[in-house]
């Protein structure tokens, strides 16, 4: 069989354009759906693991990377589960981190791996760094990870700052009677350290391990900046990173405080993301099970890409017109944000 891998059709798209006329721009490539923490809105006690044998494995990721940057999209996310824990993963990022229409090629870490791994990042083409972190307390970082240690991160933050990427950004669900506490503590943490931080709505997936209630424990974008206002003085801002982020400024620091708001807020009109599941799901929604399989594709067809490139063009079709969380239900959607790639 031919290899039409970098066959420039003339008449294949190129760009991604859904039903609703939002283009596609940016992919969130999961490699695992495992994690050395189980953070307790994220797993459940039991979490069944993917078998390895149905991972995509690093070249079938990188191959589908490629493709969606023929497609237009300018901007990757390597996710999981935690994906440094992913064997061999340095070469996936090699392998996307050259390649030419990629603009920004960024990871989503818990950070406890980030003291071996954050120069090596940044050598493999990484621009920015996303860290997941919650608390600044040992005991509650214990409490919401079951098993983690906060100084793992906190050095992993270090070394990633050394490094000297572009921006690094912390990433922090607020919920309420658990951690609200910590707003200002965490605003000061990123003020000194010239990082950003996102407050993220808690997105409701999967059944929480603890048996909370996702209504009493919300925390709104709009209660959050009102705690943040009590002491600094912050205006907003037209930047974005790619994502759905609505940014604000201080006027005596470089940091940036962004807000995720999907229930408060809702952004699916400007939707420019779709995700790739670590087992090849293309998901054309967070908040639906809109899919494709792209692990079938890329394995009955291993040496043309057209086909691949047409599959995904027309899973634009499928893109809904936006989510449908409501937090006095029972979620619709029972998988967990590990196995969606976070």
């Amino acid at each position: 069989m031919t290899d039409t891998s970098h066959d420039k059709n003339k008449t294949t798209p190129t760009k991604l354009v859904d039903r609703f006329g939002r283009q596609v721009t940016y992919v969130r490539l999961s490699v695992t759906d495992r994690c050395d923490l189980r953070c307790v809105y994220c797993m459940s006690d039991d979490m069944q693991f993917m078998p390895r044998a149905q991972l995509l494995t690093l070249e079938e990721i990188s191959r589908i990377g490629k493709v969606f940057i023929d497609l237009g999209v300018n901007k990757i996310r390597i996710t999981g589960g935690e994906p440094l824990t992913r064997r061999s993963i340095l070469t996936a990022f090699e392998s996307l981190g050259q390649l030419e229409g990629l603009d920004d090629l960024t990871i989503t870490t818990n950070g406890t791996l980030l003291e071996k791994f954050a120069q090596p990042l940044k050598d493999a083409g990484v621009t920015r760094i996303n860290v997941s972190l919650d608390t600044l307390k040992p005991e509650r970082f214990k409490k919401i990870t079951r098993i983690g240690k906060l100084e793992k991160t906190l050095n992993g933050i270090d070394a990633a700052l050394n490094a000297g990427f572009q921006r690094i950004k912390l990433n922090t669900v607020i919920m309420k009677n658990h951690n609200d506490d910590e707003i200002l503590d965490l605003i000061e943490y990123v003020r000194q350290r010239d990082m950003d931080i996102s407050f993220i709505e808690e997105m409701p997936l999967g059944i929480m391990a603890d048996d909370s209630d996702r209504a009493a424990t919300y925390y709104s974008s709009n209660q959050i900046l009102d705690d943040i206002q009590q002491r600094y003085a912050l205006f907003s801002t037209p930047e974005k990173t790619g994502g759905p982020a609505n940014y604000y400024r201080f006027n005596d620091s470089d940091s940036r405080v962004g807000f995720i708001s999907p229930h408060s807020h809702n952004f699916c009109d400007t939707c420019n993301r779709v995700r790739v599941t670590s087992e090849g799901h293309l998901l054309l929604c967070l908040g639906q099970e809109h899919s494709i399989d792209l692990r079938h594709i890329v394995r009955a067809h291993p040496d043309n890409d057209e086909i691949l490139k047409q599959a995904i063009i027309d899973s634009m079709q499928l893109k809904p017109e936006g989510h449908e969380f409501d937090l006095t239900e029972q979620p619709i959607i029972m998988r967990h944000m590990s196995s969606t790639g976070g």
